[in-house]
């Protein structure tokens, strides 16, 4: 794309000499009604709250990308509609450049914000963007800029059939990082819409929807990225041979894992929000990636577990098909104690436990004659699982230890007496 013919460049002396004109005064009137109209629309259409992940709005008025997007498009007619009534352009030269950088860098950061919220690398991204942009607004403006871009564009080499030089590279950097900026930008308003109001079974199938979506959408942007700067996609034969050599040797785990990941999608044996136990860790399952699924324990701790470790290992999945869960406990007696008097008792005690199902009912079985008492085996059944059974365990225990002291049963322990030699 030519620049020039958007924003043409002048030099520093003549854009001082027509700022000292005295038509800057009405430039700079028609720049800030352009300003207060576009800053007005957006406080219109924004109402009072935000509305969360977006990225046409922000906190502030100015925070989103509607704001300078609408202000460009403003100035813009204003910078064309001007010349029609014999007013030269002066401040406009600069007011074009800076509001389009600015309408760049809050497209990326809102993007980047909204599709990784808590990730360091994509501040210091956002950084780098506002630094280049403001650079090359400066660079433009003195005149600087096209005079770099011409001696970079006299550095090239061939590359298979084709010409490439260091602006065709700076350029297709460019390209490519603005439209992976486009695509995490549609692709997470395709998830948000998808996701929204999905869960369970539902909540699997949109998610490998979803993820279907932006690796297809990032395949063919950087196409078409590529295509834009002139670079023949026929030279880039020789980089995929290289990258299927690496996929065959080196990179195998890594794409075994992405092929997991839409596996595990699809035929749902896994879905967000059950509660499963891989490798002694157990949890809840919170999100599905394309190469790693997070488990989520219930003291806090989360686990990143490779998809190809769910698809080739054990995995327990305690909602799968129901989600009641049996769990047990056991308690020792005294040897006499009148077991057919008392199990009723404490069935009807754990029964009180507001977690433990009515149906199936608890059960008390004698287990074991052991060496202090008689052992009882305690089972009770729950049906929220995600809520932990150590809780249920110890409502149960307590249940049983009160109804154990009313009935003024001891539990047998070992006594041990110490003789003085």
């Amino acid at each position: 794309m030519n620049n020039s013919s958007i924003l043409p460049a002048v030099t520093l002396d003549e854009l001082l000499a027509a700022l000292s004109h005295s038509s800057a005064w009405i430039e700079a009137a028609v720049v800030l009604a352009c300003l207060a109209l576009a800053w007005l629309v957006v406080r219109l259409v924004r109402g009072r709250e935000v509305p969360p992940q977006s990225v046409w709005f922000g906190r502030q008025i100015v925070d989103g990308v509607l704001f300078p997007a609408l202000a460009l498009a403003l100035a813009y007619g204003a910078r064309r509609l001007m010349p029609a009534m014999g007013v030269p352009l002066a401040l406009f030269k600069i007011v074009i450049p800076v509001l389009l950088s600015f309408a760049v860098i809050r497209l990326s950061a809102r993007v980047l914000t909204a599709a990784f919220p808590n990730s360091r690398v994509m501040r210091l991204a956002e950084r780098l963007i506002s630094w280049l942009a403001w650079l090359a607004v400066v660079g433009w403006i003195t005149g600087l800029l096209p005079v770099v871009l011409d001696e970079l564009d006299d550095i090239h080499w061939k590359l298979g059939g084709a010409k490439v030089s260091v602006r065709n590279l700076i350029e297709g950097a460019l390209s490519a990082g603005f439209v992976l900026v486009l695509v995490l930008w549609v692709s997470a308003a395709i998830e948000a819409r998808l996701l929204r109001g999905a869960y369970g079974e539902e909540l699997s199938l949109r998610k490998a929807a979803a993820n279907a979506v932006r690796a297809l959408l990032t395949f063919f942007g950087l196409l078409l990225a590529l295509t834009a700067v002139g670079i023949d996609l026929t030279a880039l034969s020789v980089l995929g041979g290289a990258v299927g050599v690496g996929i065959g040797f080196g990179l195998q785990k890594l794409a075994a894992n992405y092929v997991s990941g839409f596996v595990i999608l699809a035929e749902r044996s896994l879905r967000i929000g059950d509660m499963v136990r891989v490798d002694g860790f157990e949890g809840r399952i919170t999100d599905i990636a394309t190469r790693y699924t997070v488990i989520r324990a219930l003291n806090g701790r989360e686990a990143i577990v490779p998809n190809e470790m769910l698809i080739t290992q054990r995995v327990e999945n305690s909602s799968l098909a129901d989600p009641k869960v049996l769990l047990t406990t056991q308690v020792q007696v005294a040897y006499g104690t009148d077991l057919d008097l008392l199990r009723p008792k404490m069935i009807e005690a754990i029964r009180s436990v507001k977690r433990v199902m009515q149906d199936p009912e608890p059960a008390v079985q004698l287990s074991a004659f052991a060496a202090d008492g008689l052992e009882l085996t305690i089972s009770f059944w729950i049906v929220d699982p995600e809520n932990g059974s150590g809780g249920a365990r110890s409502d149960v225990n307590m249940a049983i230890l009160r109804c154990l002291t009313q009935e003024g049963i001891e539990i047998p322990f070992p006594q041990r007496v110490l003789r003085r030699a």
